[in-house]
């Protein structure tokens, strides 16, 4: 007896040998590799018979790809999707690469707040300047990480990946979070990371007492999805509410920490300092103030940057085709209410 075919066309640059390991997983799958040239210069035949795609963001008309029911992005954020008419096809599924990369981020975020709690803008500033100053004991006074209180909006993937990179530190864990009652891990968890019971917080907070729960922060982390209700969650009267020694760190999406009240509350030493690796544009621009904010880190939205990202796409990706092919739930499927 034939099994009926499965096409899958892959807009992604695969080695050869992850080619062959996604072709053994199942006699159905008939693999179209194309990831050397444009979205656009794929064959019209690959696409119109392409039942799974695998690719970066790019999504074709719902009339150029009819048998189209599944697509892998290999983004962890993909609101980009949000509004495409590909998702009105009843049964259709768009998944992310969600908690793939988290350990990476986390270790971003890790480093994040070791720069800011000992000060080392200011001591490479002082080492530019080639300046031993005399009072650095108490110039380069840190708060320390160990026993301090780190808020985290939102308690996905990364967040808990934080948090449990963070307990050697005896740090008081506080996060939001939209469904209190679910503490469980959802979506793809790499194996010995995060917090996949939901042990590792103190306390979680719904998004609406943030205001209570940034209070008691010496340090806050954004690692949200940009959705309406997550754009600009941090604008001037959140850091008024933040103690003016915390420190924020936002890797979540650009558009969710109003820049312009961030300025300002570095310039009049609101908060005391800040890590910024997304923006509301990118690349940010040279005539942006934020470059000479005070106490400022700024990096160039490579917080999941990794040597090791295509093996992440390659391992997400397969798991989800065996779940596929066997009619199982897939991992990361996008909820359009829930934007993310």
């Amino acid at each position: 007896m034939s099994v009926k075919p499965i096409d899958v066309l892959v807009y992604y640059p695969l080695t050869r040998e992850q080619q062959r390991e996604l072709s053994s997983i199942s006699p159905q799958i008939r693999l179209s590799i194309f990831s050397d040239n444009n979205f656009a210069d794929i064959p019209s035949d690959l696409m119109e018979k392409a039942e799974i795609l695998l690719t970066t963001k790019h999504i074709p008309d719902p009339e150029d790809a009819p048998q189209l029911k599944w697509i892998q992005f290999s983004y962890a954020g993909i609101d980009f999707v949000h509004d495409h008419p590909i998702l009105d096809r009843e049964g259709f599924q768009a998944t992310s690469l969600s908690g793939a990369a988290a350990p990476k981020v986390a270790e971003y975020a890790l480093m994040a707040l070791l720069a800011l709690a000992h000060k080392l803008p200011k001591l490479l500033q002082y080492q530019r300047e080639k300046i031993w100053p005399p009072d650095r004991w108490t110039r380069f006074q840190p708060r320390e990480l160990r026993g301090s209180t780190v808020g985290m909006l939102g308690y996905g993937s990364i967040a808990r990946e934080l948090a449990r990179l963070l307990q050697p530190f005896g740090v008081s864990i506080l996060a939001t979070k939209q469904n209190l009652e679910e503490v469980h891990q959802r979506g793809y968890v790499p194996e010995g990371t995060g917090d996949p019971k939901g042990e590792l917080f103190s306390r979680l907070y719904p998004p609406e007492a943030l205001h209570s729960m940034l209070k008691l922060c010496d340090f806050v982390v954004i690692t949200l999805p940009l959705t309406s209700s997550t754009r600009t969650i941090i604008g001037a009267k959140e850091l008024q509410t933040m103690k003016p020694s915390s420190y924020l760190v936002s890797l979540g999406r650009g558009g969710q920490v109003g820049e312009d009240a961030l300025l300002f509350a570095l310039k009049e030493k609101q908060i005391a300092g800040a890590v910024l690796d997304v923006f509301s544009s990118e690349p940010l621009s040279k005539e942006s103030p934020l470059w000479e904010a005070p106490n400022l880190i700024i990096t160039p939205h490579i917080g999941g940057s990794t040597g090791n990202y295509d093996q992440l796409v390659f391992e997400l990706f397969s798991e989800n085709l065996r779940r596929y092919i066997a009619g199982k739930p897939l991992l990361n499927v996008f909820d359009p209410e829930r934007g993310y």
